[in-house]
């Protein structure tokens, strides 16, 4: 396929994609018919109000649960309801995910805590920690490589986290408020990688941010209010 055809296929498209928590009288409506796409190369911005569905949705395109309704596809493929095994190792072949709160493990590495992925995907050890080197060294932080997790800074920690998230190159990255816990010069910093690798590498990004000017940046920004995307 070339780029031009590439660039016309969503890697992620949504349909109506709806999900609620609770029974009966207590039940919460937390996303309403949502739907939308995600392309190669492109940072989407999910804005919104504490509540409105944010998070949910990031946690159903992740594929760590299943919609009451609608389809989630996935390079075309449909993910929604497919079976357990398919959906454990789509999640880490190719989908990526940065967390406000960056969950490294302390008593790793940094590059431990990187190559953590290819591990698991069956990359030799050599090779993994080789792959997390080359990663550590794009994002400024080749020195920092035999530190342990908690003995980094915090923003060094969250680009600890992107690098792992990037690891095995995966079609899509999940980003829940990356730069809640940074200060400005940080979160531009974050931000400015994920742009970076998102237009050379080319997974799609999706951000989940309160920050307006973070927001402002990306390549689409979709307002959700009360379970839905809205018109500004």
């Amino acid at each position: 396929m070339n780029d031009q055809e590439e660039s016309k296929n969503p890697i992620l498209r949504v349909e109506n994609l709806s999900h609620s928590f609770g029974q009966g009288e207590s039940r919460v409506h937390a996303l309403r018919g949502v739907s939308f796409e995600a392309r190669a190369g492109e940072v989407t911005a999910i804005v919104g109000p504490s509540g409105c569905g944010k998070s949910t949705m990031l946690y159903l395109l992740g594929l760590l649960d299943r919609p009451d309704s609608g389809e989630i596809y996935l390079r075309g493929d449909p993910m929604a309801q497919a079976d357990d095994p398919t959906r454990t190792a789509l999640r880490n072949e190719s989908i990526g995910f940065v967390f406000q709160f960056h969950f490294l493990i302390k008593e790793f590495t940094a590059r431990e805590n990187v190559a953590l992925p290819l591990r698991k995907g069956g990359k030799p050890p050599a090779e993994a920690h080789a792959r997390a080197d080359a990663f550590l060294r794009e994002l400024g932080l080749a020195d920092k490589a035999d530190r342990f997790a908690n003995k980094l800074s915090g923003g060094e920690q969250q680009r600890v986290a992107i690098a792992r998230a990037l690891a095995n190159s995966p079609d899509l990255i999940l980003a829940d408020e990356p730069t809640g816990n940074l200060d400005a010069a940080n979160s531009d910093r974050v931000f400015d990688l994920l742009l970076k690798f998102a237009r050379e590498d080319g997974p799609a990004v999706i951000l989940v941010t309160h920050n307006p000017e973070l927001a402002k940046r990306c390549d689409r920004r979709l307002p959700m209010l009360d379970g839905k995307f809205v018109e500004e």
